[in-house]
């Protein structure tokens, strides 16, 4: 135990959730969407902005573990802007499909083997995946070490695995490690 007035003890605090910021990501989400939701600067808004990025991490702070902090902020923007990217053509490609009464969709069940085994890494891949229209994940198989995933439309299972890879979760080592 670690005497209370040691300068370890902020450290020890940090990592498990007791500091000011447990989760400083998250608060400044929490911050930035309550503003963006009330369209308005106004200090009673800034004051519940502040309120909820303090109040709420350390409520769901259990829940959540510590926080995971990336390597470089550059390659999780990269990413971010792939992801966008991805979406947008999905959900085009999707709507024509779905639209197209001459479409002929070939679902299929695609493996992809997981070189990762940050568990962040995992679950953002996983929730990527579910986001992107025509994708779904279904199931991690962290003992396989595999996440197993649904294509609305698929001609070859393993280029789309080898696309996931590539666009997804070698970025996610590169951010996470």
């Amino acid at each position: 135990m670690i005497p209370r007035n040691d300068p370890r003890a902020a450290d020890a605090d940090a990592e498990h959730g007791r500091g000011w910021l447990p989760h400083p990501a998250l608060s400044v989400l929490l911050a930035l969407v309550w503003l963006l939701l009330q369209q308005s600067l106004a200090v009673p808004q800034l004051i519940t902005a502040a309120v909820l990025a303090l109040v709420v991490p350390k409520l769901v702070h259990g829940f959540l573990g510590p926080a995971t902090r990336p390597r470089t902020l550059a390659a999780a923007l990269r990413l971010s802007f792939v992801v966008l990217w991805d979406i947008v053509i999905s959900n085009v490609t999707v709507a024509r499909i779905v639209l197209s009464p001459r479409s002929n969709p070939r679902p299929a069940w695609v493996v992809v083997p997981l070189d990762s085994r940050h568990p962040t890494a995992i679950t953002l891949l996983a929730t990527i995946i579910t986001m992107t229209p025509g994708t779904v994940s279904c199931v991690v198989d962290d003992e396989a070490g595999q996440i197993l995933v649904h294509a609305l439309d698929c001609d070859d299972a393993a280029a789309m695995a080898a696309q996931i890879k590539a666009r997804y979760e070698r970025a996610l080592m590169e951010i996470f490690g």
